[in-house]
């Protein structure tokens, strides 16, 4: 024992004294903090008389945001981890309105070298706010070294694009390319359980096949065909581009590159894509002249979006209480239980919904999707709340945004009326039950489990065989709940439970084609939805209002201080953080990241009945 001390004593004080030192900092850290929060002065941002707005997003454009706590923030900052940047669509929205009719905004730059995309409808919506520019009279500029596809679609809207000389453009199509686990789950002695109902429901297929079925091909071609022509619609909208590039076939393309001496930059000048390419100071230069000169920044006078959002949030005074019409979120996959914002939690959203339901504020409500599903659970506990708003006397509007499918879809059909932009992505009303029992991978390293019941009730574990009258027990369960998702679909849509079959089982619809077969109200978007909701609760006067979670305690002195120690940071420092976290990563690392994150969907199946209302083929590249 005595030698064994001897050689863990220095370990012990290594460490000790790593962990003082590391408590010593961060107490430091926070002292320095909380001493620049109470002596800073709250400062806001000028906006420049004429000159230019940047609208340079990062990361993915979402409905609301994902719940990071500040200090886990804070400690992924300083590990120097990469975490997926996110803007609020919402926010970003609202500073483009306000700028289309600014007079001290003179026009828009489009920067889109950090943004990954986010959905077609929200890329549709900044595509008409960017709308309200243009008609203002207010030109607009987009600038990039590459451009994605999804930063092409909002660099389009511009008046002029400029593209760096040695850039291309992705104009290239939408691909969905899931990872299928069958193989690997057979090796490993994994033994895979499902239960499903419906031709076209291939949501498990990633993990009892090793390809896509020829049902699933059929009903995923024809959607993706339907985005896909949305897609083409709306970058031609300002823009005449050569009908090769749009034709997606390859010896179009093959003959243009031909022609522009097999140059990417030159090809989409030559195709329209672009109207001019330049480097960096050659776009400085025209910025300047269409902004004027900032002798401090030397360069163009301009304002970022945020602190544009900041500068006009300034001057603006809490509202007056009154009648409401209140836009709550369901945005993420549908969880069992509590769920931090990112997911939809059964007990978070219909807490959420029980308290606007008792506001005697809040007059109507508009119910924001952006869901692929999940938990059937869940979803029929929301669906609940939903109802029980409307017995209350207060109308209930389904406002879908670039995915509202199965779950999503069982939620929306709890409301009065359903708005869909016609590029969602919907449907998907099918069920399926699923989980993984390891007692062969157990069994071959000698592990068995076994015992004595009360019962002749299955006991169903992780660690045992699924016997036949469980899985006849399962199937009926799932069997039930399709049953029950035809029935409340042909209650809510004045359909036939035949007629609901025809274009359920699974199938995936866009918007468009939803509305064709009565599965949607109409088409239009949030500000239709409200105005619905208005009207249906006899509203002349209202207030839109869309609720934060407020930080409290520790997280808010976190936050407090991460944004006191930002605002003392040059921009040139934080662009540069921005710029590492946005920066393109290799196709490996991509394909790595992707497969991590379809694994993961397993963590997400946590209905109690192990039943799920979930479209995971509802994503696409």
């Amino acid at each position: 024992m005595k030698f064994l001390a001897k050689l863990l004593n220095p370990i012990w004080k290594f460490i000790n004294g790593t962990r003082r030192v590391i408590v010593n900092l961060v107490f430091i850290i926070l002292l320095i903090g909380f001493f620049l929060i109470i002596n800073q002065e709250d400062s806001i941002p000028e906006v420049p008389e004429g000159g230019l707005l940047v609208l340079n997003p990062a990361g993915l454009l979402v409905e609301e945001p994902t719940y990071v706590s500040p200090f886990d923030r804070f400690l992924d900052q300083a590990m120097g981890a990469n975490g997926a940047p996110e803007t609020d669509l919402h926010e970003f929205l609202r500073v483009i309105d306000n700028a289309a009719t600014d007079d001290r905004i003179a026009g828009v730059v489009l920067d889109l070298r950090n943004f990954w995309g986010g959905g077609l409808s929200k890329l549709q919506l900044v595509a008409e706010r960017l709308e309200k520019v243009r008609a203002a009279g207010k030109p607009i500029v987009a600038h990039g070294i590459s451009f994605s596809q999804s930063q092409y679609y909002l660099a389009s809207q511009a008046d002029t694009v400029y593209l760096n000389p040695l850039g291309a453009v992705a104009v290239e199509g939408y691909h969905m390319y899931p990872t299928y686990f069958s193989s690997l789950l057979e090796k490993l002695n994994v033994t895979t359980h499902i239960f499903r109902v419906g031709d076209f429901k291939s949501a498990v297929e990633p993990f009892n096949r090793d390809d896509m079925s020829s049902e699933a091909k059929e009903a995923n071609q024809a959607w993706i065909n339907a985005m896909w022509s949305e897609y083409l619609a709306g970058i031609t909208r300002h823009r005449e581009i050569a009908p090769e590039i749009l034709s997606g076939q390859m010896d179009d393309f093959l003959t243009l590159f031909a022609a522009a001496d097999n140059n990417q930059a030159i090809l989409a000048q030559n195709a329209g894509l672009v109207d001019e390419l330049s480097h960096s100071e050659g776009i400085r230069q025209a910025l300047i002249e269409l902004g004027g000169y900032d002798e401090d920044k030397k360069s163009f006078r301009g304002i970022g979006w945020r602190d544009y959002r900041t500068a006009i949030n300034a001057g603006k005074k809490e509202p007056k209480k009154g009648d409401e019409v209140r836009v709550v979120f369901a945005s993420g996959t549908i969880l069992d239980g509590t769920q931090p914002r990112g997911t939809v939690g059964g007990v978070t959203l219909s807490n959420r919904l029980r308290d606007v339901r008792l506001d005697d504020n809040v007059k109507a409500v508009v119910l924001r999707i952006d869901s692929p599903g999940g938990s059937a659970f869940a979803s029929e506990q929301i669906r609940q709340e939903l109802l029980l708003l409307r017995e209350a006397g207060k109308p209930v509007i389904a406002s879908m945004s670039s995915v509202a499918a199965s779950g999503g879809y069982w939620i929306a059909a709890g409301t009065d009326e359903i708005v869909a932009p016609s590029s969602v992505i919907t449907g998907s009303i099918g069920v399926f039950g699923m989980f993984f029992t390891i007692e062969e991978a157990l069994a071959n390293i000698g592990v068995y489990t076994d015992g004595v019941s009360s019962t002749e009730f299955p006991y169903i574990d992780i660690t045992r065989p699924l016997n036949d009258s469980a899985k006849v027990a399962i199937q009926g369960g799932v069997d039930r709940i399709y049953e029950d998702f035809l029935e409340l679909v042909a209650d809510a849509r004045d359909l036939s439970v035949a007629e609901v079959h025809e274009v359920a089982q699974g199938r995936v619809w866009t918007g468009s084609k939803a509305l064709e077969l009565g599965l949607v109200d109409r088409l239009g978007e949030l500000d239709d939805a409200v105005a619905i909701a208005a009207e249906r609760a006899g509203l002349e006067e209202y207030r839109v209002t869309f609720p934060r979670e407020k930080l409290k305690g520790f997280d808010a002195f976190i936050a407090n201080f991460l944004n006191g120690a930002t605002a003392l940071l040059p921009n040139s420092v934080i662009e540069h953080f921005a710029a590492r976290v946005s920066r393109s990563t290799p196709l490996t690392e991509r394909a790595i990241r992707r497969t991590l994150q379809e694994v993961n969907v397993i963590n997400e199946f946590n209905d109690p009945q192990n039943v799920y209302l979930r479209c995971l083929e509802c994503k696409i590249d």
